[in-house]
């Protein structure tokens, strides 16, 4: 697939009050929640024109809700679940794909459920004046959505990146690298590694209201042309985030940086911390 073409920014921005909070962000803070502290999240997204090469359907995905829990297992450690109940694609158009034939929607909509991921993230070792934090994620996406759905990749996939966060006077700046081993939807004794990367900004307006950006997304490492359900995906994404105690709202934008990547999207949603429980 061809990219549009590479966007580069620049942002005078400050630290947000909470580092180790993401939504609506996708880049991983290196900083942790807390020993036994839990943070749920969850939201709506909508997102224009994406495209399914396997199924090659393109149309308005909807996903109702996005869902997040995470688990401070102790001070430097956090379990992480995400996925949803409801995904559902508003079809504007069906293009000949590889596995159009097993698509079972015949209507102008398809639904289906997100792969539900889970993972695990660990700070390596805190920020201080002179050097950043460091962390270390990893995370398998499980297959729950399938071929007949037209929107499901019927795979499983493994990922680990490391996570870098800093923050300069009022600046909090957090960078991911990483990998995802994607299994190949037409070939099961195949794979893909992908590069992951993440960088985001947060600037704080005042001590509850805050502007965030980022850029987020996964290369194809493969010669040539990527295969059919690893191709390279990226979003440029802005928005912003008000803390009212343990409570949070969110809301972004966002625009795709590949042809098969949504044109325009936006998201919203909120997000709840509290001590749930204590460690031995």
């Amino acid at each position: 697939m061809t990219a549009k073409s590479i966007i580069v920014f620049a942002l005078l921005t400050c630290a947000a009050p909470a580092a180790a909070q993401q939504r609506p962000l996708d880049t991983q803070d290196p900083e942790t929640i807390g020993a036994g502290r839990v943070l749920i999240e969850g939201g709506i997204s909508g997102a224009h024109g994406i495209t399914y090469p396997l199924s090659g359907l393109t149309g308005d995905l909807w996903q109702l809700p996005v869902l997040g829990v995470n688990v401070g297992v102790s001070s430097i450690a956090d379990v992480q679940i995400t996925g949803g109940p409801y995904n559902s694609l508003s079809i504007t158009s069906r293009q000949p794909a590889p596995l159009a034939g097993l698509v079972t929607a015949t209507g102008d909509s398809t639904h289906a459920v997100q792969d539900i991921a889970l993972g695990a993230k660990i700070r390596l070792a805190g920020e201080t004046a002179q050097r950043p934090s460091f962390g270390f994620r990893f995370a398998t996406r499980l297959p729950n959505s399938k071929h007949r759905s037209g929107i499901g990749q019927n795979t499983t996939d493994f990922g680990a990146s490391l996570l870098v966060g800093k923050t300069v006077q009022s600046v909090r700046v957090v960078g991911n690298i990483g990998y995802v081993i994607m299994s190949e939807p037409l070939d099961a004794a195949k794979q893909n590694d992908v590069l992951t990367y993440g960088l985001s900004f947060a600037r704080a307006l005042t001590q509850r209201a805050e502007i965030v950006a980022e850029l987020n997304g996964w290369a194809s490492t493969r010669n040539g042309v990527a295969p059919i359900g690893t191709e390279s995906r990226g979003l440029l994404k802005f928005g912003g985030r008000f803390t009212q105690g343990p409570v949070r709202l969110d809301a972004g934008v966002f625009v795709g940086l590949h042809d098969i990547d949504p044109s325009i999207g936006f998201t919203t949603g909120v997000t709840y911390v509290f001590n749930a429980f204590t460690l031995p």
